[in-house]
């Protein structure tokens, strides 16, 4: 049996390249259009009201969904196709070599410039994890991406001025760093889902053969589907619960038990926005006209750390990854620190 011809090689070579070009140039459009094609379709097609709570509730989950699974099949491909380059060890081997709090720095600044919210920050999260990223460092990013990023800056600085944004992105990148050190001191790979680490990436190469491009595409795709094929019901639950109290903000409950008198307040803001789901451009203007009812400013930062930083959706995606012990560690861990950061705000101010 005859090898193929270098003209042959490099001709399908050239064709992958193109198929992988073109792909790119799909997903790129899809994901601009996602929001602006639920808009037409539900708004201009369809003439419903998308100010209306319960259209605006259906808008947000065919939104989300379109855009998380979009992420899940983009950023899982990219990053295993990396890694058919990229060998875990050399990952391990580059971040062994800095200090700890480097590290986790560099990971905390990445969440920061990558503006997800905590559902959309996951797809990154499963691949860094894949690709032997320690987990002190990934949850640092986890932490940082959905509570830091451009939009909410100038947001926060234009609604309540740079001194409080500063103090914000501040404390959002601190939590992020201390929540990465806590965990770096712990063993807990035992409760990442085994899945993650025996992904088919992994094995690509590990008999000393250099793979071809095809060989790593090949790869790349089979851990994709065999990630998504895992993740994506839990998406569409994870979602769908989020939609459901997406926008609906209890002010009136916000009156009465995290008001000035309540020295329990930064713990009720917190625990409450919890299940609210939404990014920091979206829950800024909630927090505004909290903040101008006389809620005092840590509470009302617990309020926005609480709501961009943990969610009812993240976690139900987070569960396909993470065993129950562990996410219930990651949870509490955060939510302390966000309770601890409206204390000492509250405190300062």
């Amino acid at each position: 049996m005859t090898a193929p011809s270098t003209s042959a090689v490099t001709s399908s070579t050239a064709r992958l390249v193109a198929a992988l070009v073109a792909a790119a140039a799909v997903w790129v459009g899809l994901f601009a259009l996602n929001e602006i094609a639920w808009d037409v379709a539900l708004g201009d097609w369809l003439g419903l009201d998308l100010s209306h709570r319960v259209v605006d509730a259906v808008h947000f989950f065919l939104y989300d969904v379109g855009k998380i699974l979009l992420l899940l099949v983009g950023m899982i491909f990219v990053i295993g196709l990396l890694r058919t380059t990229l060998r875990p060890e050399r990952v391990r081997a580059f971040l062994e070599g800095k200090p700890l709090w480097l590290s986790l720095g560099m990971a905390a600044l990445l969440g920061a410039v990558t503006p997800f919210c905590s559902c959309s920050s996951i797809p990154l999260f499963i691949g860094f994890v894949a690709a032997g990223v320690p987990l002190g460092v990934t949850f640092a990013f986890l932490v940082a991406s959905p509570l830091v990023n451009e939009v909410a800056v100038v947001m926060l600085a234009d609604m309540f001025g740079w001194q409080l944004t500063g103090a914000y992105v501040g404390a959002g990148l601190g939590i992020a760093v201390v929540v990465g050190a806590v965990f770096s001191r712990l063993h807990l790979e035992r409760w990442v889902e085994d899945f993650v680490f025996a992904a088919p990436v992994a094995s690509l190469g590990a008999d000393g053969h250099r793979p071809t491009l095809a060989e790593r595409v090949a790869a790349a795709r089979e851990e994709t589907r065999d990630i998504v094929g895992r993740v994506w019901r839990w998406v569409l639950v994870g979602v769908a619960v989020g939609a459901g109290v997406h926008g609906w903000v209890p002010t009136e409950f916000f009156a009465t038990h995290a008001g000035p008198g309540n020295p329990f307040a930064v713990v009720v803001a917190t625990l409450v926005g919890i299940p609210l789901y939404s990014n920091a451009a979206g829950v800024i203007p909630v927090a505004e006209a909290l903040w101008a009812k006389g809620m005092a400013t840590g509470t009302v930062t617990a309020f926005m750390m609480g709501t961009v930083a943990l969610s009812i959706p993240e976690a139900v995606l987070l569960r396909r990854v993470l065993k129950p012990p562990l996410l219930a560690l990651f949870f509490g861990t955060v939510a302390v620190a966000i309770m601890a950061v409206g204390l000492v705000v509250n405190l300062v101010l």
